[in-house]
């Protein structure tokens, strides 16, 4: 008993260069462990034993698999007939996408010689390996699909750019980037912004699913103060927002967006702009929508850079031909002027000639200024009319003075842009206290009345309602409009103010249009 006992603990204790004995137990229970499907069949697709990830696979896709072992089997086996011999060569590796088509699968065969069960000794047995690749085959089609779409980008139709002008070739350019990221980025709206040196913003160029409200928010390539894409312009990195909501960088009231994606578009080392994706579900970005952005976001800022170098060689050529031009034409038209000044001068000139003389030196005048407005035209990209650039003046908004109070920047920033650039003088207050003190400089005559009061509703110092309150007393005839996060009322400011002739409530995150319009209604003249 003791010797068999020590025999069997020796045959189970590794010892270097000795042979070992193998427990086919332990090593069946190995394949368990890994992550791959294991399988060992024959040339005719029969299953002779297979681990239980391999077996977890659905029946269809097996099917598949063992298709695949027999035909690999075939063609094999006219290498091995002669020789009855394994073929010296390397495992065979294929993908086979599953039977419903949502994931694929790798699967490595090699044969494993003659099949000792077989009567003719003809038959091979195959060792199968499956992995699934889905993502990684998910992976490499996007950037297959978004290496077409970059080379369909920067792909210049000569014939086609010679018959554009620059805001058709921007236009044009524009439709193909809405096209590719559409097919490869899931979004529901996005903004592409370029750097204007001449202004030192971020000037929107694209727009897709966004208001045009968008170009009057002022953007700077800043990291602070200017939201995601600023931070983006001004540090060069990516950058993922997996929750508006609770992300101080993003600046709300655009579209309804609970997380988005902002790329920059570089040129080498240099930041041309930015290109920002959204979507109204929280998460909708990972690092490998990132991935893929970053190299979209490549072709489209050589495209760019290719639209542009095409806008300044066109203005140089102008201003070439130009110049010539006038130097062609100037010594005829000062001829032309000098005479009709002497005819104008001759004793027998009356009204009706002197008349005709003046509509000939305004038509040489004409000339001349058609003549350099060749040469006047955009220099670069950004100044052929390709920014979505912000709104006019309205005529309901021009002159209108509004008192604005919110404790968050943010939001100050935001309606402060929007309606300065529609033409209304706007004062920013942080606190409600603050908000307060203008109103009291009011009643003393300290400053003119105000058109219109925006205050926010959940202020740290004053609510509100007492914001309201104030401005009803010294400004009675003075609209005020309040804003709430999510309903969040803890004041009954809503209710009290409404009662007492609130104009409007907007509830954040709200849509700069929709502001818009309760700003529209409010400076609207009162119906009699």
């Amino acid at each position: 008993m003791t010797d068999s006992s020590s025999q069997a603990t020796s045959s189970n204790r590794p010892e270097t260069g000795a042979s070992q004995s193998v427990d086919v137990g332990q090593v069946l229970r190995l394949f368990e462990t890994i992550n791959e499907g294991v399988c060992l069949a024959t040339d005719q697709g029969e299953v002779v034993w297979a681990n239980s990830v391999f077996t977890a696979i659905d029946g269809p896709t097996r099917a598949r698999i063992m298709d695949l072992c027999r035909t690999i089997a075939q063609l094999h086996a006219k290498d091995v007939l002669p020789t009855r011999s394994p073929p010296p060569r390397a495992p065979a590796r294929r993908e086979i996408p599953s039977a419903d088509e949502s994931r694929v699968y790798e699967v490595t065969l090699r044969s494993m010689g003659v099949d000792p069960s077989s009567p003719d000794r003809r038959s091979h047995r195959y060792a199968l390996v499956t992995r699934d690749v889905t993502d990684q085959a998910k992976t490499r089609r996007d950037i297959e699909a978004i290496e077409r779409a970059g080379d369909e980008l920067v792909r210049m139709d000569s014939e086609l750019v010679r018959k554009m002008n620059a805001v058709e070739r921007l236009r044009h350019l524009e439709s193909k980037i809405v096209d590719a990221a559409r097919r490869l980025l899931h979004f529901d709206h996005f903004v592409i912004r370029l750097f204007d040196k001449r202004s030192g913003r971020l000037e929107p160029v694209v727009l897709y699913g966004l208001p045009p409200s968008v170009a009057d928010i002022d953007i700077y390539p800043l990291p602070e103060g200017n939201g995601i894409s600023g931070y983006v312009a001004a540090t060069g990195q990516s950058y993922i927002c997996r929750d508006t909501a609770s992300d101080e960088l993003f600046l709300p009231g655009l579209g309804g967006a609970r997380s988005s994606l902002t790329i920059p578009l570089r040129l080498q080392d240099r930041v041309l702009g930015i290109i920002n994706v959204e979507s109204q579900q929280p998460d909708a970005f990972d690092d490998d929508d990132r991935r893929l952005g970053e190299i979209l976001a490549r072709y489209i800022a050589m495209a760019f850079h290719m639209l542009d170098l095409l806008v300044v060689e066109r203005s140089t050529v102008n201003q070439s031909v130009t110049g010539r031009i006038e130097d062609d034409i100037g010594e005829p038209l000062e001829d032309i002027i000098r005479e009709v000044m002497a005819l104008g001068q001759s004793p027998g000139s009356d009204g009706s000639a002197r008349a005709h003389m003046d509509r000939i030196r305004a038509d040489v005048q004409t000339i001349r200024e058609r003549v350099r407005d060749l040469a006047a035209g955009p220099n670069t990209l950004l100044g052929v009319g390709s920014t979505v650039g912000p709104a006019p003046h309205d005529p309901a908004f021009v002159g209108k003075r509004v008192l604005v109070a919110d404790d968050h920047a943010r939001i100050r920033r935001i309606i402060g842009d929007v309606l300065r650039h529609r033409g209304c003088d706007v004062r920013l207050e942080e606190s409600g206290v603050s908000a307060i003190s203008t109103l009291q400089h009011v009643r003393d005559g300290e400053m003119p009345p105000f058109d219109l009061v925006i205050s926010d509703i959940q202020m740290p110092d004053r609510n509100g309602y007492e914001v309201f309150s104030a401005s009803k007393q010294i400004m009675p005839g003075t609209p005020v409009i309040l804003m709430t996060g999510f309903g969040y009322d803890p004041h009954h400011s809503i209710v009290r103010a409404s009662q007492e002739g609130l104009q409007a409530v907007l509830f954040k995150p709200f849509p700069v249009d929709r502001m818009l319009e309760e700003v529209k209604k409010a400076f609207a003249p009162a119906k009699p």
